[in-house]
């Protein structure tokens, strides 16, 4: 495949991210500070965010196996995910840990479990859109 057919359909999975809501203008700001001298900036940082992630999603699961669940813990440690997913700009991510937060406050064990599914099923949606544009993206470099 030639390369301008892959900057095109890399261009077009990237626009298809914002118009879905995945993404907002934090990872504009990333893709900003991508150069050069490290032209995998943003895709290493959404590793690390993947890595990160991995982890409080490992503490979430283990708080709500606590009955009742510690609200305050688990409110601790969707801010520290809501924090991570806005840093790269995940925005639908984002907004699910706002619903689980807001369970948390009215102490919605059943609310913070559904919407836990949800922040992780974002989470692997995202994942899959976003490695399917940075191999696009790999390839035309």
């Amino acid at each position: 495949m030639d390369t301008t057919h892959l900057q095109r359909q890399a261009a077009f999975v990237r626009k298809n991210l914002f118009d879905q809501g995945y993404l907002d203008e934090q990872f504009i700001q990333l893709e900003e500070l991508q150069d050069d001298a490290n032209p995998n900036f943003v895709e290493e940082i959404v590793t690390l965010f993947y890595n990160d992630s991995a982890r409080l999603i490992r503490n979430i699961e283990l708080a709500l196996e606590n009955s009742p669940p510690d609200f305050a813990r688990l409110d601790d440690s969707m801010h520290q995910f809501k924090g991570s997913s806005s840093s790269i700009g995940a925005k639908k991510v984002k907004k699910e840990c706002t619903q689980f937060q807001e369970y948390c406050n009215a102490a919605n064990a059943q609310g913070c479990i559904r919407t836990f599914q949800q922040v992780k099923q974002e989470l692997v949606i995202l994942r899959r859109k976003l490695e399917t544009y940075f191999q696009l993206a790999r390839q035309t470099a």
